[in-house]
């Protein structure tokens, strides 16, 4: 904890050094209508034509005093321009800006600077121009960012990204209000990042980026990070129902709860909720449903301070069909949408509570406080390898755990200036405490009955971090970033078994480690319509506390160094471009195998990739996206053609087209693809690509919408989650080593209804 002391001590006495002048350009981005601060509002000097982006606070600072401008302007998108002259602009001043209900490709626009609002722009044109129509669209939203589900929607989804099979969460960090979904050393498997508790229709944007590059992320930030941030206030009201084949439907409300004078008191508090349930496409019923509720209030407090304050419940329980082996459907021993084990299934809740207080201070900087918990709980019943083991009983297993989980975060943000050079300070510091108890992985039968326990034990788990960021932009051209973070792991296990066979006994076995990881990006601003980057950093692979004590805390935190060589380009007002040439390396892998209960030590690998975005709209009512990734893996400590990554994805894409009409008819398809990659290190095994089209219909009014959504619209047969498993089934002499797999959506149409009031 000394390091993280001596970081702190870095960071304040640069804030000391650091000065600004109380007669600089200096004030506050509101909505005209909810009254509350705008982020990623770009902010206009003339003539020096100088630019700069409002923060999450909506503040925003000039080097220049009012007598050095002739006018000021307001940009961003989703609001109406502003401009005003010098003269009526006062220091310290709060502009109101209208938003505005049609957005166009137009209105994003490429900052100067380091702060990435370009990303944070694009998925705001996405939710508004696509929509966020269920849960899994959620994590669909981030370019480049692949899903895979396999027990048909009550799992986490299986996420690839840059080259990764992240399992469901291990090399990608993923948080919602600044409050993580993933969970450390969890039953199923590290890094677990179940984001079903999230209703779609609250989702107001998506910050996410690629890399190990960002000091405020940790644990998890390998491949990248997503951030998903709820809306702070509600314009309408929603009540929608959804229904339609597989006995599936839906029911959804977002209702405000204060009125208009209060919002007008800056106050907003609203609620949402929704409920789903389907039988599923698969042969064996799902029964499955969900669960959700959700509250949010975000307020004026006092003249400097905004208060915000959420809370959330997740309850879901489903059936399964689970994977199944290709040789059992070849035999006609069960359809495709079949289950060799119709036991299968689970089910889980999770209840959040969130306070975030914000506080401005005299000088214009601000502070971030906030403090998180989450009570969780989880229960899953699988068969992988089926009569494997235990050629009477099978093989089913049960992963059970419940969890507490305490958590701090932390910022302060400082901005100056040396000459004309603007310095953005920030640094933070943050505590994460995972309370785990009775995690369980026992063998079963008929989910409950309990024939042999493997795994049994409390998981305590202490992460601590600091982070600096010095952000140097020294004209409209040139930005460069350079920040540190330090990381602090304390990692204890509660053995309860006797027979656990990878620890000696019965006992408290400790283990402690700690990684520093410097970043630094260079950013250019070639035009108003151009800028490249080049980023680069280190970064830790994340492991499971059951896997560290395993090891005794050697090398528990192998690092990750990446670096990006990227631009983002926008031709023509209509045409955005963004693309990123990549590498990264990990130096080594353990993975806790939570389905064996043993420690895996996968070695040393290597990536290489490219990653392009198109965003493009020929005429205004018509938007076309596109996202193609490409990523070539391989373990460097292995010969070549056995050094394949098992299930790591090579090429990629998603995208689609979307219309819409001022008569309130609007449409569009969207398409997946993934293309063959290795299920086994020498690619003797295949897991198959697949390519799915989905397809949207709606009528939209003022008051209601008719909408008909469809997917896997050509009933195309894939198989959407892969493995090269090891299995036996009954009565079967010999084991064999195929491909598994849970087979994607059948042709699925749903008819919704939704008003607005």
């Amino acid at each position: 904890m000394k390091k993280i002391v001596c970081l702190g001590l870095i960071a304040f006495s640069f804030i000391q050094v650091a000065f600004a002048q109380h007669n600089h350009i200096n004030g506050k981005v509101v909505d005209e209508k909810n009254k509350l601060p705008i982020e990623g509002i770009t902010i206009t000097i003339l003539p020096q034509n100088k630019s700069t982006i409002s923060n999450e606070n909506g503040s925003f600072i000039f080097n220049e005093t009012t007598e050095q401008i002739n006018s000021i302007s307001f940009s961003g998108f989703g609001y109406e321009k502003t401009t005003l002259d010098s003269k009526d602009y006062k220091l310290g001043a709060t502009i109101q800006i209208k938003s505005k209900s049609s957005t166009i490709l137009d209105e994003v626009i490429i900052n100067s600077g380091a702060s990435g609002k370009q990303q944070n722009q694009i998925s705001k044109l996405d939710i508004k121009m696509r929509g966020v129509a269920n849960s899994q669209e959620v994590l669909r939203i981030v370019p480049g960012l692949f899903i895979g589900q396999h027990q048909g929607g009550g799992k986490a989804e299986q996420i690839f990204i840059r080259g990764f099979d992240c399992d469901h969460g291990t090399d990608i960090s993923l948080n919602v209000d600044g409050m993580p979904i993933n969970m450390v050393s969890h039953a199923h498997g590290q890094g677990y990042a179940d984001a079903h508790f999230i209703i779609p229709e609250t989702i107001e944007s998506v910050d996410f980026k690629k890399g190990t590059y960002n000091a405020e992320k940790g644990n998890f930030n390998t491949a990248g990070y997503v951030d998903f941030k709820t809306a702070n206030s509600i314009d309408k009201n929603t009540f929608k129902l959804e229904g339609g084949m597989y006995n599936s439907s839906r029911v959804a409300g977002v209702i405000n709860l204060l009125n208009e004078k209060q919002k007008i008191k800056q106050q907003s508090w609203y609620l949402a909720s929704e409920y789903n349930y389907s039988d599923g496409y698969f042969d064996n019923p799902q029964h499955f449903n969900r669960f959700n509720f959700f509250t949010k209030y975000h307020g004026k407090v006092s003249e400097n301070s905004f208060l915000q304050l959420s809370a959330s419940t997740l309850q879901s329980k489903w059936n399964a069909s689970g994977q199944i082996p290709d040789r059992a459907v070849e035999q006609g021993l069960i359809g495709f949408y079949g289950a060799l084990d119709p036991t299968e299934g689970g089910e889980t809740s999770r209840t959040n509570f969130n306070a975030q207080l914000l506080t401005n201070l005299k000088n214009h900087d601000f502070i971030k406080n906030q403090f998180y918990y989450t009570n969780y709980s989880f229960d899953l019943h699988t068969n992988f390898t089926f009569y494997l083991n235990d050629l009477v009983n099978g093989d089913q297993i049960r992963q059970k755990e419940n969890r507490n989980l305490l958590g701090y975060n932390g910022s302060y943000n400082h901005v100056s200036y040396i000459g004309t050079t603007k310095i953005i300070t920030e640094t933070g510091i943050s505590f994460r405490l995972d309370k785990i108890n009775n995690s369980e992985l026992s063998n079963t039968i008929n989910r409950f009955t309990v024939i042999n326990p493997i795994k049994l034990g409390d998981i305590s788990e202490l992460n601590g971090s600091a982070y600096l960021s010095e952000t140097f932009k020294f004209s409209e051209k040139w930005t460069i970033n350079a920040s540190l973070r330090f990381d602090q792991f304390y990692n204890q296990y509660n053995n309860k078994l006797e027979s656990d066979p990878t620890l000696n006994g019965i006992g408290i076995y400790k283990a402690n480690a700690n990684s520093l990881s410097p970043k630094f990006s260079i950013y250019y601003h070639a035009n108003k319509n151009t800028q490249f980057y080049i980023a680069t950093g280190r970064g830790f692979h994340s492991n499971d506390t059951r896997a560290v004590v395993v090891t005794n805390g050697k090398e528990i935190l192998p690092p990750a160094y990446g670096f990006d060589l990227g631009s983002i380009f926008k031709p023509t007002n209509n045409l955005l471009l963004h693309l990123a040439s990549w590498y990264m390396g990990l130096k080594q892998e353990f993975v806790y195998s939570g389905d064996g209960g043993i420690v895996e030590i996968t070695g040393a690998t290597e990536r290489i990739g490219l990653d392009a975005s198109i965003r493009y709209e020929p005429i205004k009512s018509l938007y076309v996206d596109v996202d193609v990734n490409y990523a070539h893996g391989r373990y460097t400590n292995e010969v070549k053609g056995q050094n394949y990554i098992p299930l790591a994805p090579i090429w990629s894409s998603t995208g689609g087209l979307m219309y819409k009409n001022k008569n309130g008819l609007n449409g569009g398809l969207r398409y997946r693809y993934l293309s063959d990659r290795p299920a086994i290190e020498d690619y003797s095994l295949i897991a198959k690509g697949y390519f799915v089209t989905d397809a949207v219909l709606n009528y939209t009014k003022p008051r209601y919408e008719i909408g008909l959504r469809i997917n896997n619209l050509f009933n195309t047969q894939w198989k959407e989650t892969q493995f090269a498993t090891e299995t036996r089934m009954r009565n079967e002499v010999n084991p064999v080593t195929e491909i598994c797999f849970t087979p994607g959506t059948k042709f699925m149409a749903l008819l919704g209804i939704s008003y607005f009031f």
